[in-house]
């Protein structure tokens, strides 16, 4: 097979392979919370342990990341170093996510079960995080080809996340709820994305072909050394990870499940609401998705911040200000709620911005790979890549912590309380679908303005200031734009010359 043949395959079958992994992660990500909080009755003392263990696991699993890595590095098959661990990963995470959410326990007993799954769900997702996309700066080193791999890649996570975003809360809550409970919803939803993450991979494990140069050279030793040094020797490295990790964070806060909870105890309890709040906003990124590589040859990286920038806090504010002024339930437009409109209009254009920025950071880190190589004379694909996930999880739980002291705060788990109750009733025949739904309603009446007035500010103010945080660090510190990482490219394809 000639490498224009290869090219335009992997072109194809790489981005296809993540769909249902990013079906499992954002059903993880953005739901498990919600899930936990819904369908189960907490006290203080067991949300801040199930709190505790997540931020455990998601550190636990960010520091693993570099460790997997490494072993993917000196990972020698038949198969390469890639795909044996794409296998193992996302089989074993099926199974994991599966059990997670379609055990019946309640109280310390779900609490215990919860840690042990949440911490091999860490284990197992990392498996086939990092062995796919450290694939990338193996199947091409080409500037332009790898952007699209990059760009499309993340279309088709996007994807996988729009599908997520569909199908979950509008078949979890409110009347389409999947067999009139959220309990019964979140199993069957469960069920599905189990078995739909190994089938969409095995178009990547049986389709992509990447370059093998490596199985030459003697598999390096699992080494913590070999880990620090390749990140604390490469400056770029440090500075574009601290500025992706404050990013991560401030894009996580939404979708933690402070949005969630917001738009139930604003809007009501229909999942409608947020498939339509969290849609549209992923909707405008494809924009962004499918454009970039045409956008990255004729504006550079830093200057396109620039506008992303202005979008992002463009789309802040306009969350903000009606939340701030406008009643609910006070204006409509053609029959739906002004103010829902409005914050959902901001959160639009305020993930544009954000999705912008994750583009960018992401072929940002992937560009060091050519760095370390001229500094150090290794490329260490496998340890470099493993920084993006393990920043993402380790933002993740950061977030995780912000979500909950969030509720604890403004005292939003005696409503969540009040609800997963409901849903138990409703999951043993003990009410009615349409009860059930009754009672929710009079229950949410009962949230105050401050209560809801705090989420917001949660979910706008914070992830703004993180944004415009990296925005700076990104302009002043980060060296490897478009001209230096063609230079750097073009010095080592002239030592490989002479060598």
């Amino acid at each position: 097979m000639d490498s224009k043949t290869i090219r335009k395959r992997n072109l194809i079958l790489f981005p296809l392979g993540t769909v249902g992994r990013d079906m499992i992660y954002n059903l993880v990500t953005s739901y498990l919370l919600t899930f936990v909080l819904f369908t189960r009755n907490l006290n203080a003392a067991q949300l801040s342990a199930i709190t505790a263990i997540m931020v455990a696991a998601r550190i636990f699993d960010a520091l693993n990341d570099p460790v997997m890595g490494n072993i993917i590095e000196r990972t020698r098959t038949r198969w390469g170093k890639f795909k044996p661990w794409l296998v193992i990963g996302i089989l074993t995470t099926s199974v994991v996510i599966y059990a997670t959410f379609n055990v019946k326990l309640q109280g310390w007993s779900f609490v215990w079960f919860f840690g042990v799954m949440y911490f091999l769900y860490s284990i197992t997702y990392t498996m086939h995080d990092i062995a796919y996309w450290g694939m990338v700066p193996a199947l091409s080193s080409d500037a332009n080809t790898r952007n699209q791999l990059t760009s499309r890649a993340t279309l088709f996570a996007g994807i996988g996340g729009v599908l997520a975003a569909s199908l979950i809360p509008n078949f979890t809550a409110g009347d389409n709820a999947l067999g009139g409970n959220a309990v019964t919803a979140y199993g069957l939803v469960a069920l599905a994305v189990a078995i739909l993450g190994p089938v969409f991979l095995a178009f990547t494990v049986f389709g992509v072909r990447e370059q093998r140069n490596y199985l030459d050279e003697p598999a390096p030793p699992v080494s913590f050394n070999k880990i620090i040094s390749t990140i604390t020797g490469n400056d770029q490295l440090l500075w574009i990870s601290l500025i992706f990790l404050l990013q991560q964070i401030g894009n996580g806060v939404v979708m933690s499940g402070i949005g969630q909870t917001y738009i139930y105890v604003e809007f009501g309890y229909k999942g409608i609401f947020f498939t339509a709040f969290q849609m549209l906003g992923m909707f405008v990124t494809a924009f962004l998705m499918i454009f970039y590589p045409a956008i990255s040859r004729h504006v550079n990286r830093k200057k396109l911040m620039d506008i992303l920038m202005v979008v992002g806090l463009l789309g802040y504010v306009i969350m903000l200000l009606p939340g701030l002024l406008l009643p609910k339930g006070g204006m409509a437009v053609a029959g739906l709620d002004l103010k829902f409109l409005l914050i959902t209009l901001g959160y639009m254009l305020a993930n544009f911005g954000q999705y912008g920025f994750y583009l960018i950071m992401m072929i940002s880190i992937m560009n060091t790979v050519e760095y370390n190589e001229l500094k150090h004379g290794t490329r260490d694909e496998g340890i470099v890549s493993s920084l993006r996930p393990f920043l993402t999880k380790l933002a993740s739980a950061l977030t995780v912590a912000i979500a909950n002291v969030t509720y604890l705060a403004f005292h939003i788990l005696e409503y969540t309380n009040g609800i997963a109750g409901f849903e138990q009733m409703a999951n043993r025949g003990e009410m009615t679908s349409e009860q059930k739904a009754d009672a929710i309603t009079n229950l949410l009446q009962g949230v105050q303005s401050g209560q809801s007035l705090g989420l917001l500010l949660v979910m706008t103010v914070l992830p703004c200031l993180l944004m415009f945080l990296s925005y700076i660090l990104y302009k002043r510190r980060y060296k490897l734009d478009e001209a230096e990482y063609d230079r750097i490219c073009a010095e080592l394809e002239a030592r490989k010359a002479h060598a």
